[in-house]
């Protein structure tokens, strides 16, 4: 398996967490020189924080485990596109590379809906690559959603 697939897939085994936990099944892990720095999953039911995406939770977490906010050298995997909040974490952290599974088209800020990695207007642009482990990360929310819209029923 190539390191991004791995990487992917710690992603995917933190989505399965926050999805066993009651929030949609979204895992981030943020990796510097190859190595795991910080890695974690939605949390905005529990927490009652629309801020507590996987994103910004790993991104908190590398920050302080790096001692700066300055995350030049990293590159973070999420297994749904970043929304435009937390694309616009990761700019401010000035993260190198974000790699994502699936795209979204209600609120992907990587180039589905818009592209604010590559805004001229910014200082500081992110290189993206989409479509890692894809399916599996579309599964993962499909069957979510799907659980979710049973238990509504009943």
């Amino acid at each position: 398996m190539n390191k991004h697939k791995y990487f992917m897939q710690l992603a995917l085994e933190e989505a399965a967490r926050a999805g066993e936990l009651g929030d949609v099944p979204v895992g981030a892990v943020l990796v510097v020189a190859g190595k795991v720095v910080a890695r974690g999953h939605n949390k905005k039911e529990r927490l009652k924080d629309p801020t507590a995406h996987a994103e910004i939770l790993v991104i908190r977490k590398a920050a302080e485990e790096l001692g700066d906010w300055r995350l030049r050298d990293a590159d973070i995997y999420v297994t749904l596109e970043p929304c435009p909040m937390c694309l616009g974490a990761m700019l401010q952290a000035r993260v190198k590379r974000l790699f994502f599974g699936v795209p979204d088209p209600k609120a992907g800020a990587a180039g589905t809906v818009v592209n604010l990695a590559e805004c001229r207007d910014f200082n500081h642009r992110i290189e993206v690559f989409g479509g890692i482990l894809e399916e599996e990360c579309r599964q993962l929310i499909k069957d979510f959603f799907i659980k979710r819209r049973q238990k509504e029923k009943k």
